[in-house]
């Protein structure tokens, strides 16, 4: 009776371990398919292509996820999914890069590399180690989120109100926290094209960049003032800002958040 008992707790025991084992990759009841979802990093050099928002393809096949994103250069030669001490082991099975095309919107095209990264959870932090072009490894927190079904990474990015003016309240993140631009700030849609005029604290910034499209200002005097797009409400948005305040001009990165005010 007592072996008896005993093998079946090995049975329940084995029957457990291989119940767990088998939830990597889970597609937390996502169906197969394709999906555009947000890619997100713990490293502003480690990241999705500005033209890409943060968004990469997500497929699910047989409950198992896998995200293709586009990074910005091909300076990052090769993942791997855990941790860089273990990618270093022999036989370690690192993620080829594939060459990416990514297309700007403005005429230019550049190559990129893009890679096939194994999605063991949604909307929880995982392990990605990266090598870059000098050989050395570093180790990353990714998580993955926001799954939406389809195919096209830009669909969507219209903005959805009728044409018209609006004012939006503004939030500026990035950069030493010394600049600031004005809020609440005039939004132009049409077409569903948002068009927003950003109004910065300082004279000194000639011009900022949008998706790779770089824009002059639209005035001569005061503070500097801009017309730039906005791909999405209630999200932040990458910008960069170029500042002639420093001893020699300096591109800064943030983030714009904008939200319709009542």
């Amino acid at each position: 009776m007592k072996n008896r008992l005993l093998i079946i707790a090995c049975c329940v025991v084995f029957m457990l371990g291989f119940g767990l084992a088998g939830c990597g990759n889970s597609s937390s009841g996502l169906e197969d398919g394709t999906y555009v979802a947000t890619f997100t990093t713990d490293h502003p050099m480690f990241h999705v292509n500005d033209a890409n928002n943060d968004k990469g393809i997500l497929t699910v096949k047989d409950g198992q996820m896998t995200i293709h994103v586009s990074l910005q250069s091909k300076k990052i030669v090769n993942l791997f999914a855990g941790v860089s001490e273990d990618a270093k082991k022999d036989g370690a099975e690192l993620i080829e890069p594939t060459v990416d095309k990514i297309d700007y919107g403005d005429g230019y095209v550049d190559e990129v590399y893009g890679f096939d990264i194994p999605v063991p959870a949604l909307d929880e932090e995982f392990d990605v180690a990266l090598i870059g072009t000098h050989g050395n490894w570093y180790d990353h927190k990714v998580v993955v989120s926001d799954p939406v079904p389809g195919d096209d990474i830009h669909a969507g990015s219209a903005i959805d109100l009728e044409d018209g003016d609006y004012q939006v309240e503004t939030t500026l993140e990035g950069g030493t926290g010394k600049a600031t631009i004005d809020s609440p700030a005039d939004m132009t849609v049409k077409d569903g094209q948002a068009t927003l005029t950003v109004v910065w604290s300082s004279p000194h910034y000639d011009y900022m960049i949008v998706d790779g499209e770089k824009y002059e200002p639209v005035n001569e005097d005061g503070n500097s003032v801009f017309e730039i797009p906005v791909p999405k409400l209630n999200e932040p948005f990458k910008v960069i800002g170029d500042t002639t305040a420093m001893s020699e001009p300096h591109e800064i990165e943030y983030e714009i958040t904008c939200t319709l005010t009542d």
